[in-house]
């Protein structure tokens, strides 16, 4: 038996920055109240200069021969020598240089259906003379990262203490799907870590609110209320519910909705501004191309922090390698102005819209350059609107969801999350819109004491991940009610007349509805099945987020756009006889504490059991 944990470890493996905090689980006082440690990471700033910062930037740089002096990335623990990849702010800087080499929003790949996320894509577009990396194998770097940076500083004197050791808690955003969830997993057990939960990043914001409050959080909110959860990180958006009501006399917390899987964030908005400063140096008559627009892009993510973080001033400087026989050894100068975040952010990233103005659809152009599926609509405040009225219309709880006559579901608290929403004049606008929806509606508006301010937005996943750690270990504290975050289908081939040309219609067989908590198992009443084991059989599995009524069983013929289907399963059943069968069966699925689904599948008249998992196979 594994040696018990002494920390719960929370690890925000995110878009654009990643954190780790710490809370002891074990040893003390075992009412004391519980401590979370924002955990300093060792990193190269500079070339032969080490600092420690609570950020690691999730950026990889692939290493050139001629980058970098002779043991100038040395780092508190032992790597290769010379290393083939850097991670961290070193690594932003000087892909901020040479973009072909450095790999950014490998979460956003590592949740992109339409590649093969285990194959060597990225830097994605990169010359053939880079060398390459999987979506899978940069996250893995990144938290590999993190574990040497723990073990450097806890693990030397007493092995025990090794983050390997220890309960970590991997955030994901709420809408990853289970492939995506089960290549988090497997990047984790790449980078060497053992004990490995997944938490949606939704919920540890939350957890973060409720342990910068204590028992105070119990005052602001009552049974009834609604806390929309607005997550606007580096690469992706995600709106979540989450609904208080009472059990056993005492308030309790339930994730009630998520929204859809959204690749649009702060990625976006630093490319808009960089669009902006390349129309300015091309009207001054200098050509920008593809990799100055890559450099760009980085030097306006520094400027938008910059003048967000600092409202005195009026611009930045962006400057950009120039090109050319006139500028060889010069650069090209241009800024960006305030003026230029409240146009291009503001107005259009968050613009005010009416209630029922739904996201823009683009027509498809008939060839495309490969890449991440970006939001079509850059408008944030359209996707919410979507958001609020598909869960007035027809979530899992619309009944105990206030809504008013404009069709949306109506939230009493927000709280917000991502890097993104630091800045004050993105949150103002979220607030003074939702007001807007909420006095049509005849509902109050959200006041300085219904906007919940998580600590540290930079952190605040991190430590929520720690606190939930904490309160599973120690069974004290609150725990939000969540489960599977979609509902899950298994596809069945209809006993029909074969008719050429036509295959059999598929339908979707509910083995997961939406929220069946984690470590629960549900039978499937009622129905046998045929399962085709001793040959190689596709299993057709389907999710949904619309869908969220549907109970274990339900057999749905005609889905049109409402389910999603998923990568197929191809294998083959073992079976003793050694010879191609069709079997009656009975269903059973089980949501593992890892969040994996699993379904197994009982003979109905014998002993035998078949296992099916909902991961990513890698194909031969």
């Amino acid at each position: 038996m594994a040696d018990a944990a002494r920390f719960s470890v929370g690890i925000d493996l995110g878009t654009t920055n990643s954190a780790m905090a710490r809370a002891a689980i074990a040893d003390g006082d075992a009412e004391a109240p519980v401590t979370i440690e924002v955990l300093p990471i060792p990193q190269l700033v500079n070339p032969g200069e080490v600092e420690s910062r609570t950020l690691l930037p999730s950026f990889l740089y692939v290493v050139g021969d001629l980058d970098f002096p002779a043991k100038s990335l040395r780092l508190p623990w032992k790597t290769a020598q010379p290393p083939a990849h850097i991670v961290g702010e070193l690594a932003r800087k000087r892909g901020a240089e040479s973009p072909a080499r450095l790999v950014a929003s490998a979460k956003s790949w590592l949740s992109h259906a339409g590649v093969n996320r285990a194959a060597p894509i990225l830097p994605w577009g990169a010359p053939e003379d880079v060398p390459k990396l999987s979506p899978v194998e940069a996250s893995a770097a990144y938290l590999q990262h993190l574990r040497h940076a723990w073990d450097a500083q806890f693990g030397k004197g007493d092995p025990a203490l090794a983050l390997e050791h220890q309960e970590v808690f991997l955030t994901v955003p709420a809408s990853f799907d289970e492939e995506a969830r089960a290549l988090t997993l497997r990047a984790a057990e790449v980078a060497g870590l053992a004990r490995v939960t997944l938490l949606e990043e939704p919920q540890a914001a939350c957890y973060a609110w409720i342990e910068s409050t204590g028992d105070r959080w119990r005052r602001q909110l009552r049974s009834g209320d609604l806390v929309l959860v607005c997550d606007v990180g580096g690469g992706t958006t995600d709106f979540s519910l989450i609904l208080v009501n009472e059990h056993d006399g005492d308030l309790a917390l339930e994730r009630v909705a998520i929204g859809d899987h959204i690749l649009l964030g702060g990625d976006n908005m630093d490319l808009a501004l960089a669009r902006l400063v390349q129309h300015r140096l091309e009207q001054e008559g200098h050509r920008i191309d593809t990799w100055q627009l890559q450099t760009l892009w980085h030097q306006s993510r520094v400027a938008k922090e910059t003048l967000f973080a600092d409202p005195a001033l009026d611009s930045h400087p962006v400057t950009v390698l120039g090109k050319g026989a006139r500028l060889v050894g010069g650069m090209l100068r241009g800024e960006l102005r305030r003026t230029d975040l409240e146009q291009v952010l503001v107005d259009g990233f968050f613009p005010n819209v009416a209630p029922d103005e739904m996201p823009a659809r683009r027509r498809q152009v008939g060839l495309q350059e490969l890449g991440l599926p970006y939001a079509a609509d850059p408008a944030v405040t359209r996707h919410l609107a979507r958001f609020l009225a598909r869960q007035a219309a027809d979530g899992p709880r619309a009944s105990a969801i206030r809504r008013g006559p404009s069709g949306l579901a109506c939230p009493t608290h927000l709280l917000f999350n991502g890097g993104v929403m630091k800045a004050d004049p993105l949150r103002a606008r979220v607030v003074d819109l939702l007001n807007v929806w909420l006095s049509r509606d005849g509902f109050p508006p959200l006041d300085a004491a219904h906007v919940l301010d998580a600590p540290d937005l930079d952190c605040a996943v991190a430590r929520g991940a720690a606190y939930y750690g904490h309160v599973r270990a120690t069974g004290r504290g609150v725990r939000i009610r969540s489960g599977a975050a979609r509902s899950y289908y298994i596809g069945i081939e209809s006993a029909l007349p074969a008719v050429p040309g036509l295959p059999a219609p598929l339908k979707a067989l509910c083995v997961v509805p939406f929220g069946m908590e984690e470590g629960t198992s549900t039978p499937i009443p009622a129905r046998q099945f045929g399962l085709a084991v001793g040959q190689p059989a596709d299993f057709r599995f389907l999710s949904s987020t619309i869908r969220k009524n549907d109970p274990p069983g339900a057999l749905i013929e005609d889905w049109g756009d409402e389910l999603e289907e998923l990568g197929p399963l191809e294998v083959t059943l073992p079976v003793a006889e050694q010879e191609d069968a069709i079997v009656p069966v009975t269903l059973e699925s089980h949501v593992t504490e890892i969040g994996t689904l699993e379904l197994w599948c009982q003979e109905r008249d014998g002993d035998r059991r078949w296992k099916l998992e909902l991961n990513i196979r890698q194909p031969e």
